[in-house]
Parts: C-alpha cells; sequence; structure tokens
C-alpha cells in the first residue's frame, strides 16, 4: 500500500489529508523532543529543589528518560504488529500523561527519576509508532522525503522547547512544565484517537509467538542495511545526546550566558531543520546515500574544526553558536536518511524492526551520551571530541556497510524504492 501526496488511503476506508498525516507525524514525535529540551533551563532549580549536591547528577533528568525511551521500544512494535497500531500508540499516550502529572508531584529526586523514567518509556510508542506507520505508507526515497518533511514541523519542538520551559518558570515553578507536558500529550491523544488511520492492513497482523519475535529479531540485527544503519545512527544520537546533557552547564557555567542559552539553542535546532526541508526537496532526484554520506563528512569536518577551536582556547559563545549549528544541520542531512535506509527492506516487520533498532539505537546512543557528558570539565572541549569520534566511527561504519563505496545507489534497485 502506498499513500498519494495528496490524499492518501486509510487501509479500513476513510481518507486524511498528506499535511495533516505529516503534522500529525510530527506531533507524536515531537512529544519526545519537549519532554527532554523544556527540561533544560530548570535543572538548577530542580537540582536546588530536591537536593542534588553534585551539578553532573542533574544530567540524570534527561539521562533516565532516555534510558526508559530506548528500553520500552522493544515492546511497541511487536504489540503494534499483532493488534494494529491504533490501539498501542493510544494506550502509550495516556501512559505518558499519567507519569507527567506523577513528575510534576515528585517530592523526592529519587521519584522524579522513576517518573521520568516512566514517562521515557511510555512516549518510547509514539517513535516506534511513528516510524511503523509512515513505514506502512511508503518506501525508499518516498519515505526519507516523508521523514524529512515531519523532521521540519518535529524540529518545531526543540527550538521552541526551552523557551516555552523558560517562559512557565517565569510564572511558575518548574514542576508546571512537567504539567504543559501532560497537556501537550493529551492534545496528541485526542487527535490520534480522532483523526489517525489504523495504517496497517489487518491481512498483514503478525501473532505474538516467540518464534516469530525471534525471527523479527534476528532479521533485523542480520541484515546488512538495517544493522548498519542503525549503529551509524547509534553513534550519531550519542554525539546528540552528550550534546544535549551537557549543553545546560555549557551556557550556565563556561559562557555564563544563560539568557542567550534559549536563542542559541533554537540556532542549532534550525539549522537541523533547514538540512531536513533541504533533504525533502533533493531526496527523491539525488537519493539517500549521495545526500547522506556527504552530510557525515561535513558533520565530521566541522566537528574536528570545533575540536581544535576548543582545545586551542579561542572557543567563545559565538563560535560554539556557528559550529555547533553546522554541525548539526549535517547531522539533520544524515539522521533522516540513515532511518529510512535502515527501514528499507523491512517492510514486511516494521513494528517489530522499528523497536528493535530504536532499541539499539537509543540505549547505545544514551550511553555514549552519558559518558560525553560525565565528562564535562568547564569546557566545550569534552562534547566537542564526542562529536568528532562519534562521526569517525559512524563513517567507518557506513563505509562496511556499503563494501567500501559510498555517495551510490544500490545497483539493480528502482529509484523510489532505493
Amino acid at each position: 500500500m502506498a499513500m498519494q501526496d495528496s490524499n492518501p488511503i486509510r487501509p479500513g476506508g476513510g481518507r486524511q489529508g498528506f499535511k495533516e498525516f505529516v503534522a500529525l507525524i510530527a506531533a507524536m514525535m515531537g512529544l519526545t523532543a519537549l519532554a527532554i529540551d523544556a527540561m533544560l533551563p530548570a535543572l538548577p532549580d530542580i537540582g536546588q529543589s530536591l537536593g542534588v549536591a553534585n551539578d553532573n547528577d542533574r544530567q540524570w533528568v534527561l539521562a533516565i528518560f532516555l534510558l526508559g525511551f530506548g528500553a520500552a521500544q522493544i515492546v511497541y512494535g511487536t504489540l503494534s504488529d499483532r493488534f494494529g497500531r491504533k490501539p498501542v500508540l493510544l494506550t502509550g499516550l495516556g501512559l505518558y500523561v499519567a507519569f507527567s502529572v506523577v513528575a510534576a508531584l515528585a517530592p523526592s529526586f529519587e521519584l522524579l527519576l522513576a517518573a521520568r523514567f516512566l514517562q521515557g518509556a511510555s512516549v518510547a510508542v509514539s517513535r516506534v509508532l511513528a516510524v511503523s506507520i509512515v513505514r506502512d505508507c511508503f518506501v525508499g526515497r518516498q519515505m526519507a522525503r516523508v521523514m524529512s518533511l515531519t523532521f521540519i514541523v518535529f524540529m518545531a519542538a526543540p527550538i521552541l522547547a526551552p523557551a516555552i520551559g523558560q517562559l512557565i518558570m517565569f510564572v511558575a515553578p518548574w514542576r508546571w512544565i512537567f504539567g504543559m507536558l501532560a497537556i501537550a500529550g493529551m492534545a496528541v491523544l485526542a487527535w490520534s484517537a480522532l483523526r489517525l488511520p489504523e495504517t496497517l492492513d489487518p491481512r498483514d497482523r503478525l501473532p505474538i509467538t516467540f518464534r516469530g519475535v525471534a525471527a523479527a529479531w534476528r532479521r533485523t540485527i542480520t541484515e546488512r542495511y538495517s544493522l548498519g544503519y542503525t549503529l551509524a545512527m547509534t553513534l550519531l544520537q550519542g554525539a546528540l545526546f552528550g550534546f544535549l546533557t551537557s549543553v545546560q552547564q555549557i551556557f550556565f557555567d563556561v559562557f555564563e550566558e544563560p539568557l542567550l542559552f534559549t536563542p542559541v539553542f533554537a540556532v542549532s535546532a534550525g539549522a537541523m531543520a533547514l538540512a531536513s526541508w533541504q533533504n525533502s526537496r533533493f531526496v527523491v532526484r539525488l537519493g539517500t546515500r549521495l545526500l547522506s554520506h556527504w552530510a557525515l563528512l561535513g558533520f565530521i569536518g566541522f566537528a574536528a574544526v570545533h575540536v581544535l577551536v576548543a582545545w586551542s582556547g579561542l572557543e567563545t559563545i559565538w563560535s560554539f553558536a556557528l559550529l555547533q549549528a553546522l554541525t548539526m544541520g549535517c547531522f539533520g542531512l544524515a539522521a533522516s536518511n540513515f532511518g529510512s535506509m535502515a527501514m528499507e527492506e523491512m517492510g514486511a516487520i516494521a513494528g517489530s524492526a522499528a523497536s528493535v533498532q530504536g532499541l539499539f539505537g537509543t540505549i547505545g546512543g544514551t550511553a555514549i551520551g552519558i559518558f560525553i557528558g560525565q565528562q564535562f570539565n568547564g569546557t566545550t572541549l569534552p562534547m566537542a571530541l564526542g562529536f568528532l569520534v562519534c562521526g569517525l566511527l559512524a563513517l567507518g561504519v557506513v563505509w562496511l556497510t556499503e563494501g567500501g563505496r559510498l555517495f551510490h545507489g544500490r545497483e539493480g534497485r528502482p529509484a523510489l524504492a532505493e
């Protein structure tokens, strides 16, 4: 089944416009970005309010969410392949709203972390189901185009989220940030319940059996492109998570410019959105590999320059803003395509494959990000080194995955199925 750009067809009957489809998928994915990035300005207040003595320990408010987000993904794909996308999505979103309320009321740092873990585990449904739903409807370059368009709308969340968090703190305690997350979750839940079509044809539903689950796992982690591009995406996400865990301390402690945190962060997120928009325009004509491989080289190049600037002691808030925006732009261009290429051969098990890829990508990326964040030493050098090392390792993985060739299309495959 393939949705037409102007008139996507619901398998069970009924129609949904392409623009609304993209916006809803973006909103689903945006819940995760909102839950991460809205917290950033509040970390000092959370630490002070709940008695967190070590500044680096505040990073766990983000890290524990990401661990829950990664760990739970393996469940949702299998369930959605059996019961359909929509009921599993609505259940996960309902739990996300509930745990957001628990986090808002948490009296201790330990309970807050527990609620954050469960909050991440619940909203993981939106990541798995977003990828699965798009894969139900599109393939190859067209899937990459849809994911790029989704990513543009989705990137509004990290652009706006720190500002939203800061605005809330101007008029209310940090706990109301979690209240805002609960409200956002309820809005997406209602939108999905009323307007989202069920994209999995009943004839394609898979029974939950040990043999079937094991086969889906085995196929996902052994198929060459699924494994290779999942590993590459894991490394790039590790660099991104290292940035997220470190960025608040960089602006507050290194540059001592907390008021510039929100606009500079928005510039980096905006660069990612711009790159995704450009990708949506050119990917069908140029191909996923040509664009993403060049983007990965750009990612490495800008990260290398950033390492030299930080190591030489010449880092300023303006050099940081410029180099990070350029690096993030390359990340956005590569990430939009890596995810699509990892799913190329996974159409028959899209839900399970998205779960497995999400599990390894998020858990692995979070572990890398925690390591990078914990190296914070009052400079930007550990974060910049993290980007460079992750980029170089990702390049090695991509090179091996493609058999030593870069920038090419896959031989013998139709253009729209690349």
